[in-house]
């Protein structure tokens, strides 16, 4: 009986141990879909502090770019006479939590489309890592290298 009761616990434990986990990798997806068609989709810079630290950093092909730096992006993006609509897709290769850190890998595709019509594709290979703050999950950094299709 003992054994029995044992078994049952150790299996509680996993059970709900796996659902913390499943719900802390939902939450990271989110931070990183959420954070691309809110800023970068929808250019909207207000959402930075919904998705970034304070010190975040994009290491974009070769470039450095902070919240200021996405911040400036936004608005001249908006300034365009013809805006394109960005179209995000992902497939997650790995995510580790651990306590209050997190560290993603990820394909990031993008499609842009202008009056209905695809304008555009790209893909990115990309890593990023996270930290749980008092306000919830917040991206610390990204780093982002273009794939070229062959």
């Amino acid at each position: 009986m003992k054994r029995i009761t044992l078994l049952l616990m150790a299996m509680l434990v996993i059970t709900i141990t796996s659902a913390q986990n499943t719900d802390t990798e939902n939450k990271v997806k989110a931070l990183i879909t959420g954070s691309f068609d809110d800023i970068w989709s929808g250019l909207d810079a207000s959402k930075i502090k919904d998705y970034h630290t304070d010190d975040f950093i994009l290491l974009e092909h070769g470039e450095i770019w902070t919240n200021e730096t996405i911040t400036d992006y936004t608005i001249k993006a908006k300034q365009q006479e013809r805006l394109t609509k960005r179209i995000n897709s992902f497939e997650f290769i790995s995510i580790k939590i651990e306590g209050n850190m997190a560290w993603l890998a990820y394909h990031n595709y993008a499609t842009w489309t202008q009056e209905g019509e695809e304008k555009g594709k790209m893909q990115w290979l990309e890593s990023a890592t996270a930290i749980l703050t008092k306000d919830g999950w917040r991206l610390q950094m990204l780093h982002s290298t273009r794939v070229n299709k062959h």
